[in-house]
């Protein structure tokens, strides 16, 4: 991508940027109080003057997010196809303009012809369905990361989540680096959102991804899976249980897909272990 037509990286928001006050009432009259909530906006993203998405977000690190959601939904092949991305309004309504290569905006129109032309016919679902589970490149075999990696690592990723600790709603993606160290993380009220956020603040940062991991604090589907792919990153840690079809997508992709209990070992779902000692 080049660094000179992106918007450049500005430092993080500070935590109450996401997140408001609101007074409430306990229910049996017993008191009241303040709470700090998670913020959200509607984000329209256009490609090349052509709305193509309106995302709810949390309205923080939008330009990670256009990044992240164009390569990781594969609007784009690579970063490079990204020219330029105005962000524009405030409040609970943004707009994203963003300007793509012709390559990449030909494919998105031919994708937009293909399910326009789909939608009165009774074999939609045919095309909706490779959508839906794209063919997708197979990663090649990575090795799993050491245990001790992920001794503590709920804690220590709380401490890269300011927004969580302060107002609670959000999820979070974090990357950790080929030496086990957690450089940084990206936060969002979407699961999907936040992974958006993570890859494109390593794209944008120019962080090799190479030997290291992503850990989300949500559920494991496919989805994820599916954005891990397109980032070309090997392993991915989950707080929560995957899926079994994120389970049989990773093994078929040779993603390494690891889940960490509250109170117990990490799991290793892929590669398949059924036949290690």
């Amino acid at each position: 991508m080049s660094a000179t037509r992106v918007a450049p990286l500005s430092p993080p928001e500070p935590a109450p940027a996401a997140s408001q006050d609101y007074r409430y009432a306990n229910l049996d009259e017993s008191g009241h109080g303040n709470a700090a909530l998670a913020d959200e906006a509607a984000l329209a993203i256009a490609y090349n003057g052509i709305s193509q998405a309106v995302m709810l977000v949390s309205p923080r690190d939008l330009e990670d997010f256009v990044v992240g959601f164009s390569l990781a939904s594969g609007i784009v092949p690579a970063a490079d196809d990204i020219y330029d991305i105005q962000l524009q309004g405030l409040g609970a309504s943004r707009q994203a303009q963003v300007e793509i290569s012709s390559r990449a905006f030909w494919a998105l129109k031919d994708h937009r012809r293909q399910m326009a032309g789909t939608t009165g016919c009774g074999l939609c679902g045919v095309e909706a369905m490779d959508q839906a589970l794209p063919d997708l490149p197979v990663l090649a075999p990575a090795p799993l990361p050491p245990a001790q990696w992920l001794q503590g690592l709920r804690q220590r990723i709380s401490d890269l989540q300011p927004l969580g600790q302060h107002s609670g709603a959000v999820h979070a993606a974090a990357f950790m680096n080929k030496k086990g160290e957690l450089l940084l993380a990206r936060e969002d009220i979407g699961r999907h959102n936040a992974m958006d956020k993570l890859i494109g603040a390593l794209v944008r940062q120019g962080i090799d991804t190479a030997g290291g991991l992503v850990v989300v604090t949500s559920r494991c589907s496919l989805e994820l899976i599916q954005k891990m792919l397109r980032a070309g990153i090997s392993t991915l840690v989950s707080l929560s249980s995957p899926t079994g079809l994120a389970c049989q997508w990773a093994r078929q992709h040779r993603l390494n897909l690891i889940h960490l209990p509250h109170h117990s070992a990490p799991r290793v779902y892929s590669p398949a272990m059924e036949n290690q000692p």
